[in-house]
């Protein structure tokens, strides 16, 4: 049976959707829309979300809504993630949402996470992966393996309060290039953050892994796989794709030396600059700085010399768990009780 859903997730720096068909617990067609709406816009500092920035959220998913009847979804789903976990005003927003005719739902980032490594998982069948989705605010951590059976195995799943929204407004809020200190600052911090989730999970490569005397290569991951508008647009900057190509960019692989590169690239030039590079979206300039950071002190705390970046994120996972909900299936990922609606069932 062929399903057709329809999943909006509201991130830090993104709102983006996703009109999915979805057959025998395969999606085998997902067309995704992407706009830059920055919700998470001083969270960090103020707890709250602002009032321009919720209106920015609430003008794109009402587009959203529409697109995807027209598309002829039969349901939708809404997801918000780091901006909205972390803002004592989140309700407000998802009211407005909730006119829309959906059920918007705050969820926890153990859920984010296993939800985009059911997504990405799907070209790594067999194999023991850890997997990184860098956001605006967060990065979910997630390492196991799909097996050849359709059985998903998660081993561990955290999110880390690092992402290139909540580096730039700490560290690199200035408009100008970056000043070394500033940089140190922030993958000083980056580092401080990943660094005791690592050693919880054992997510360390196995060289590194062994090398310091760790966990067994069998248990360690084979492969990073990370996904997010950051590391996209690294691979876009790097090939210098102007328009973006997706077919380009998933599954390509960034090197340690190519990640340090684009970071010393970037923190050379002022924003205005950085707006003005093939592959960057000018709404983008003044957070991927801060993301690149993140995505470089990952890798050196993980071992990693290289990287495979995914296009098939959140959205992906969340359309095949919508899709088992709707063929009443059993979801390939288990809801956690901690999981919070933004609205009461009386609205």
């Amino acid at each position: 049976m062929m399903t057709r859903v329809a999943c909006i997730d509201i991130g830090t720096v993104t709102a983006r959707l996703a009109v999915a068909d979805v057959e025998g617990g395969h999606v085998v067609r997902l067309a995704k829309r992407s706009q830059i709406c920055n919700l998470g816009q001083d969270v960090d500092k103020t707890h709250r979300l602002r009032q321009d920035a919720m209106e920015r959220v609430f003008g794109c998913v009402a587009a959203y809504v529409e697109e995807a009847r027209r598309a002829g979804a039969t349901s939708a789903c809404c997801t918000l993630t780091s901006a909205a976990r972390d803002a004592q005003n989140a309700r407000e927003l998802g009211a407005a949402l909730a006119s829309l005719g959906l059920e918007p739902m705050v969820i926890p980032g153990a859920v984010e996470g296993s939800l985009t490594f059911l997504g990405v998982a799907q070209d790594f069948v067999g194999h023991r992966i850890l997997v990184a989705d860098n956001g605006g605010g967060s990065t979910e951590l997630a390492m196991g393996c799909l097996g050849t059976d359709g059985i998903l195995e998660l081993d561990f799943v955290r999110s880390v309060d690092v992402g290139c929204r909540r580096l730039t407004e700490r560290f690199l809020a200035g408009e100008g290039p970056a000043a070394a200190g500033a940089l140190l600052s922030a993958r000083e911090l980056a580092g401080q953050k990943f660094a005791p989730v690592i050693a919880e999970g054992g997510l360390r490569a196995a060289s590194a892994a062994a090398a310091a005397g760790g966990v067994a290569a069998s248990a360690a991951p084979e492969r990073l796989v990370v996904c997010g508008g950051t590391v996209t647009t690294m691979v876009a900057v790097k090939k210098a794709l102007d328009p973006y190509d997706p077919a380009q960019v998933h599954l390509a692989t960034l090197c340690a030396a190519d990640v340090q590169g684009i970071q010393d690239q970037l923190a050379s030039l002022s924003v205005e600059k950085r707006a003005t590079l093939p592959g960057i979206q000018p709404k983008r300039a003044p957070v991927i700085l801060g993301g690149v950071c993140a995505v470089a002190e990952l890798m050196a705390q993980t071992g990693f010399d290289q990287l495979t970046v995914s296009e098939s994120d959140l959205l992906f996972g969340l359309s095949l768990a919508a899709a088992a909900a709707l063929e009443r299936r059993d979801s390939p990922v288990i809801w956690k009780p901690e999981m919070r609606p933004l609205v009461s069932p009386q609205g």
